[in-house]
């Protein structure tokens, strides 16, 4: 049956659109300009580190000098090349069928620092973007990693009252300024929270602004701990 739909819809890359062998899959020069993240890696963002993986916790030079709310991250791409370009086409591109394939990458990257019983949420959008743009996608890449995972889903767990200017070209003070307070975890689900561990998720990773507000939001409402995974982690050139 898979055989025969192949020959009249043939496997596509979800980069660039070549002809692939497998559903959902890259091509070869996609696949050379796709960053995936692996080995040594920070344990608070996910930025890949130098050296070799002991086995114990290593952190940044970012994440040794800002104070991080939530316990462990990771993160399944970069963000530049094919990666960005996928990052893009999901968030203002209307590319849904990217969900599968992008949320089984993050699902892989996220599984050292899932726990048994956590409540897995997305980074909320204000309720006048999502009537704009239709969807949220740090919810359906959640959705997928919480199938994937076999973990509760909570799509609205959080909330963000106020709408906030987008984050887009402003540096990292005015980043945490523009964050300050603007999440909240949602009055009904208070009691979801309590307690138990939660992981949040977003599509990108800069600053870390929107991670730190949210988790915040969740520690201040009762959570037993907080950790964050991003489809793509922003990283320092050189």
């Amino acid at each position: 049956m898979l055989a025969a739909l192949h020959l009249i819809f043939p496997p596509r890359c979800i980069g660039c659109g070549g002809a692939v062998t497998d559903d959902f899959g890259l091509c070869a020069a996609c696949w050379r300009e796709t960053d995936f993240i692996s080995g040594l890696v920070c344990d608070k963002c996910g930025v890949p580190l130098p050296g070799k993986n002991e086995g114990r916790a290593e952190l940044c030079d970012e994440c040794l000098t800002i104070a991080r709310p939530w316990d462990r991250g990771r993160a399944a791409i970069l963000y530049r090349d094919t990666g960005r370009r996928l990052v893009l086409a999901l968030k203002h591109g209307d590319r849904l069928d990217l969900v599968p394939p992008l949320g089984a990458w993050l699902a892989r990257a996220a599984e050292p620092i899932l726990l048994p019983d956590m409540l897995v949420a997305p980074v909320p959008l204000h309720r006048w973007r999502l009537l704009k743009r239709r969807y949220n996608q740090a919810a359906l890449l959640s959705g997928a990693l919480a199938r994937a995972a076999g973990l509760d889903h909570c799509p609205d767990l959080l909330a963000r009252p106020r709408p906030t200017p987008s984050q887009e070209g402003r540096g990292r003070e005015a980043r945490f300024a523009n964050m300050a307070d603007a999440i909240q975890v949602a009055r009904r689900r208070q009691g979801q929270i309590m307690g138990r561990p939660v992981l949040i998720v977003d599509d990108v990773m800069t600053s870390g602004a929107t991670l730190a507000a949210a988790a915040d939001a969740c520690l201040a409402a009762g959570a037993a701990s907080v950790s964050v995974a991003v489809l793509a982690r922003v990283a320092k050139e050189g």
